[in-house]
């Protein structure tokens, strides 16, 4: 089971994590939830849940790339190229669901977090993590966003970039964050292949 989930009985996964795993995995959600943002405090500390159904969002697109790519223009072409009319467009439908995708992607990082921090240590060296299937799909959303923010930091836009990424050496300072990459796009993958059998 080391460095892959496997699917355990009732469903869900679990995949046994070093100290080492279980501090970067914890780590790099914290940075995630940082660079997504603190939620909407509704005003006078009483939430109105019909003013928070209408609540309106930014309509332009985040200057930082990696959050412009957890938090994409809904229209547009193939190279992101807009008229004034899809620009319209992806700003109006930005307005209005820009706040609950954030506060989705901040949840995923959270339950990701939560559940490192419930490990107990089985012995020296880490633990099993057990995620019931509820929680699956909140760490297959975190780790997607955590494998979009670093790839966008490395420039990857295609499979051509992640191959040159094999190949870096190790004195090349990108390394950690390379390693990082690769390794989240394996926890993904077996995650992903865990709940499909």
């Amino acid at each position: 089971m080391a460095g892959h989930f496997e699917p355990i009985p009732g469903g869900g996964a679990a995949v046994a994590l070093d100290e080492v795993e279980i501090s970067i995995l914890r780590s790099l959600a914290v940075q995630l939830m940082e660079l997504i943002g603190p939620g909407e405090e509704p005003a006078g500390g009483e939430e109105d849940p019909l003013a928070a159904l209408f609540a309106e969002g930014p309509s332009e697109p985040p200057a930082d790339p990696a959050l412009a790519r957890l938090l994409p223009d809904a229209y547009g072409g193939p190279d992101g190229e807009q008229d004034d009319e899809l620009q319209a467009y992806s700003a109006e439908f930005r307005r209005y669901t820009e706040n609950d995708l954030r506060a989705r992607k901040r949840d995923d990082a959270l339950a990701m977090v939560r559940s490192l921090d419930s490990l107990t240590s089985q012995g020296e060296g880490g633990a099993v993590l057990k995620l019931p299937p509820e929680d699956c799909r909140r760490w297959l959303g975190a780790l997607n966003d955590l494998r979009l923010t670093i790839g966008t930091r490395l420039e990857v836009r295609d499979d051509d970039d992640t191959a040159e990424l094999y190949r870096l050496p190790d004195s090349d300072p990108r390394k950690p964050m390379v390693m990082a990459y690769l390794w989240l796009g394996s926890l993904q993958e077996s995650l992903v292949e865990t709940l499909l059998t």
